[in-house]
C-alpha cells in the first residue's frame, strides 16, 4: 500500500480499485521496487490506475519497463486500448506520452472534486485531469 500511496495520496481510492485490478510487480535482487494496477473498463478496454516505483529507484528505467511489460501483456491479451488519467503538467504526461499515450480528454476540478486535501505537484496545485489513451491497432505477432 505504501508504494501504491506514492501514485495516488488516497488510501480509500487505492482500496477501492484494488479488488477489480490486476496488480504487477518491478523487482530488482527480489526486492519489489515498483507497482502497477490495472483494472477493466469493459470491451477490451483497461484502465492503468495507478504505477509507482519506490523513490530510491525511480529515474533507473524501472517505470518504464514495468509500464511497457503491461502494455505488451494486454496487447497480447487483445485489448483494444489502454487508459490513464493524469495531471496536466509535470512528468507523469510526459512519461505516458513517451509510450504512445495521447490525451482523448480532460476531466475538469477531477481533483478538487474527489480529494479531500488540495493535490501539489512541483508547487502548483492539480485541478484538471486529462485522459490519456493508447490504442492498440494490428494484430499481435
Amino acid at each position: 500500500m505504501r508504494l501504491l500511496l506514492l501514485a495516488d495520496p488516497s488510501e480509500d481510492k487505492v482500496r477501492s480499485y484494488l479488488p477489480r485490478s490486476k496488480c504487477f510487480v518491478a523487482s530488482c535482487g527480489g526486492v519489489v521496487v515498483g507497482a502497477c494496477v490495472v483494472q477493466p473498463l469493459g470491451a477490451a478496454a483497461y484502465e492503468l490506475m495507478s504505477i509507482a516505483i519506490q523513490p530510491a529507484h525511480q529515474k533507473s528505467g524501472y517505470g518504464a519497463a514495468l509500464l511497457q511489460w503491461v502494455i505488451d501483456f494486454f496487447r497480447k491479451s487483445g485489448a483494444s486500448q489502454i487508459e490513464v488519467g493524469t495531471g496536466t503538467f509535470g512528468y507523469q504526461l510526459a512519461f505516458y506520452q513517451r509510450q504512445g499515450f495521447r490525451v482523448t480528454a480532460i476531466d475538469h476540478d477531477f481533483f478538487v472534486k474527489n480529494y479531500p486535501e488540495p493535490i501539489f505537484e512541483d508547487g502548483i496545485q492539480l485541478f484538471d485531469m486529462l485522459r490519456l489513451t493508447l490504442r492498440y491497432t494490428g494484430s499481435v505477432a
